[in-house]
């Protein structure tokens, strides 16, 4: 290779590199821990707290039903020597009836808990991609990633920003 050709394509090389690097140079990118979110912004607290006030009745009621279901069990099995056999049977045929409305009663539930949890949890993964959004372009980044990355420095990290965000936009309403 001659000199002329290996200086133009030192040159050329050189060119490539730096192109990107410019580039990548005048680029904002940012990062937000959304699992974080879920844990710490005031919108997830009170989603927790308004799911378990929704479903705090029903599981009174799961309760009440165990309690008498331990009740009927321990009269079961004192009552050997005085009980008649009719009246044992109906208090297991009892028995057997309150466990099966006791097990429909607790799939009942939480087939419901989970299927409500998953909607509110949609609707503030919606929220916090609006506000993650709007937060990215108000700060002008070029790139905000949510997931699929495995390390980030903190000087990109503004999942502590968000949440400011997020807990100013609760306390307003």
């Amino acid at each position: 290779m001659n000199p002329l050709t290996r200086s133009l394509g030192a040159v050329l090389l050189a060119a490539l590199v730096a192109v990107p690097t410019a580039a990548f140079a005048e680029t904002r990118i940012a990062v937000v821990e959304f699992e974080r979110l879920f844990k710490e912004a005031p919108q997830a607290l009170a989603l927790q707290r308004s799911l378990t006030e929704e479903f705090a009745p029903r599981e009174r009621e799961i309760r009440s039903k165990q309690e008498e279901l331990v009740n009927i069990e321990q009269r079961l099995e004192q009552s050997d020597d005085f009980m008649s056999d009719e009246e044992r049977r109906r208090l297991q045929q009892q028995f057997r009836d309150g466990q099966r409305d006791l097990q429909r009663s607790q799939n009942e539930f939480v087939e419901d808990l989970n299927l409500r949890r998953n909607e509110r949890l949609g609707e503030l993964q919606r929220l916090f991609i609006t506000e993650i959004e709007a937060y990215g372009e108000a700060q002008n980044f070029d790139l905000v990633l949510v997931e699929g990355f495995i390390h980030a420095s903190d000087s990109l990290d503004i999942t502590q920003q968000v949440l400011q965000v997020l807990q100013r936009r609760h306390q307003g309403g």
